[in-house]
């Protein structure tokens, strides 16, 4: 099972592993509190400063985000959290942003679905 959580919500025992996929390390929040980090999943630093200034929709966020899994380091990453989810099975994935509406970790949680249902 694949859940969603930011970083800042308490940890509970159904979580499984942890899995932070932020670019950046939330401030504040101690190391014990992901079991794992794929910042490579986090959305790219641009990327981020355009759907903070409001320069792009949530649409073209989506569309935007997904186009930077053609990089070699989101696909490694991508890679590394299916591997994490085949051996723990419960993953929960983390992210700094409070509501899970319009955050990255949403569409993340979407594709890894659809890969793993696939297989």
């Amino acid at each position: 099972m694949i859940k969603i959580k930011s970083v800042y919500d308490p940890v509970s025992k159904d979580d499984g592993a942890r899995v932070l996929v932020t670019r950046y390390w939330p401030r504040g929040v101690k190391k014990e509190k992901a079991g794992y980090w794929l910042k490579g999943l986090g959305a790219g630093p641009g990327l981020i400063k355009k759907w903070k200034g409001k320069e792009l929709g949530w649409e073209k966020f989506v569309k935007s985000y997904r186009d930077e899994f053609e990089s070699e380091e989101k696909k490694k990453a991508y890679e590394e959290l299916k591997e994490i989810i085949r051996t723990h099975g419960n993953v929960t994935i983390l992210c700094a942003c409070k509501a899970a509406e319009h955050c990255h970790r949403e569409i993340l949680k979407e594709m890894l679905e659809k890969d793993l249902a696939a297989r």
